[in-house]
């Protein structure tokens, strides 16, 4: 048997919007020795369910395991690895870098070549958006780090599968939770 060799995959998850459920969804990952790269949560297009993509570095069937373990979380709705699928992936970027009238110039120059916008301005720096794929981002930091990057931060992937092959709620939003035939035990059933 070959060993899956490792690469970044991205796993985006439909979990209720409930507390505690990042905690338990990142404890699978913790309990198997994964390290989460990245880690982006928001509301989804269905009241009182939450999108998390996460992105993690591993071999093809470890992943898998987690992916089916995580699955088994009461709360996770429906979870995907999307890493082979044809998808459109962007991550957010706020760059604060030192600025002075002698560079001000060509900082503005770099943001506009990336398409960038200036959303802070002060007597010694400036602050840029940024929106686009982790290497625009690097591309864009690089540049950047000879006039003085003073703050980084940055949202980590989010992403979708491209075209009209997004996610069927038919079944999502008429039955909240699976037969427990099906993996998951229904509300009242461990009672």
């Amino acid at each position: 048997m070959v060993a899956s060799r490792s690469q970044h995959h991205t796993i985006v998850a439909l979990v209720e919007d409930k507390p505690g459920v990042l905690n338990r969804i990142a404890s699978k990952w913790r309990q198997r020795g994964f390290n989460i790269e990245s880690l982006a949560v928001g509301h989804s297009e269905i009241a009182g369910l939450s999108r998390m993509t996460f992105t993690v570095d591993g071999a093809t069937h470890d992943v898998d395991q987690v992916t089916k373990q995580v699955f088994k979380v009461i709360e996770v709705v429906k979870i995907e690895d999307i890493t082979g699928e044809d998808v459109v992936a962007r991550e957010l970027a706020l760059i604060r870098v030192t600025a002075n009238a002698e560079t001000r110039g060509a900082i503005l120059e770099i943001a506009s070549i990336f398409r960038a916008s200036v959303i802070d301005v002060a007597i010694d720096s400036l602050i840029l958006e940024l929106t686009g794929t982790e290497d625009k981002i690097e591309a864009i930091y690089e540049l950047l780090l000879p006039y003085g990057v003073r703050e980084l931060v940055r949202t980590g992937r989010i992403a979708m599968t491209r075209g009209g092959v997004g996610a069927d709620h038919a079944d999502i939003t008429h039955r909240r939770y699976r037969s427990a035939g099906e993996g998951k035990a229904q509300v009242g059933s461990l009672l």
